[in-house]
This record gives structure tokens, sequence and C-alpha cells, in this order.
């Protein structure tokens, strides 16, 4: 399998509006603006495109697995209308207190992606809006991309930018995909 970069996304927050009370069903699935454009640009340059996202709700017991499924069914077929592409989406479904080791700050999700997909994680970036996407992102090796509304401080490895929008015009402006440089 050829190995390629990619981009990683968090869903919540990235993708979709976040809530306080998790999305539990798809009338509660709202499309932050930008996303739809900016996943089909992805897509005409080729670019996989990864969710990987903690879904505790599911371990909270809020929603079944079957409910989330249906939701990323859903938001496939829309980002796919739209001239879009998600290659995979990957669920850690724990509530926080589990332990697991697929809950990001963890890089599971992205190196089981790495694994699945052929992507080169050291030439792909992680584009998230909390501190454990960053972490997560770190510990993979991907270069974190931080959808920092709030303005938060970022360190000196860690891009920020207002939205997807602008992290897709960041992966189109460099010819060469943004490697982590070792330390």
């Amino acid at each position: 399998m050829p190995e390629t970069p990619a981009v990683f996304l968090d869903r919540d927050g990235v993708i979709n509006r976040r809530r306080p009370d998790h999305v539990k069903g798809w009338d509660e699935f709202e499309f932050l603006p930008g996303v739809l454009p900016g996943l089909a640009e992805l897509k005409s340059m080729g670019t996989p495109v990864v969710v990987v996202t903690n879904q505790s709700a599911v371990g909270r017991g809020l929603l079944s697995p079957e409910a989330l499924y249906g939701i990323h069914a859903r938001m496939l077929r829309a980002i796919d209308a739209a001239g879009g592409h998600v290659s995979a989406i990957y669920a850690c479904l724990h509530a926080p207190q589990d332990g697991c080791a697929c809950r990001k700050p963890q890089p599971t999700l992205l190196q089981r992606a790495s694994l699945e997909l052929g992507i080169v994680l050291s030439q792909s970036i992680m584009v998230g809006d909390s501190p454990t996407d960053v972490q997560a992102a770190r510990a993979a090796g991907c270069r974190p991309v931080f959808v920092n509304d709030g303005g938060f401080p970022l360190d000196a490895d860690v891009l920020g930018v207002n939205d997807l929008g602008e992290a897709v015009a960041l992966w189109r402006t460099v010819s060469v995909p943004l490697a982590v440089q070792p330390c």
C-alpha cells in the first residue's frame, strides 16, 4: 500500500458546532461555516481526510453506538453531496474515566489509521480544537493545527487557525506537507 500524507480532523468543534451536552442526534448536528467547501477543496487536492474523534456520549450512555453511526453516515452523505470526501472515521466510544488506550490524547486512533490506510504520520496534520488533539498529534508524530477561537497562546510547533477553511488554505500553500521536524 503506498504511503501518503493526510489531514486528520477532530469532529466536534472542527467539522460541526460543539455542544456542551453532546451531539446526540442528527437534529443537533450543525456543520460549521466553510467546512463543506473546505472538505471539497481537500478532495480536489487528492488529500485523504480522516476523522478522529472522542465520542464519550456513547460511554456515558447518552447515545447508542448505532445512533452515532447513523449521525456519521448522514454527515458523510452531506460531505459527499457537497463534493468532499472522508476516507474513514475512527471514534473512541469510551467515557473519560474508562482509561482506554484509544481516547485522545492517546495517539492510538491516528496510529491505527496510519496502519490501515497507509498514511505517513510525519507528513500529516491533525486539526483540532482542544489540547487533547494537540497532544494526540504530537504523540503520533503529526503536526498539530489548533482551531484557536479562544485566543489561547500556542507553542511554537502548533499552527493556529480560526477554522477549517484556514487549515485547508495552510495545507494548500505548502508544496511539501508540513512534516514535524526532529528534535
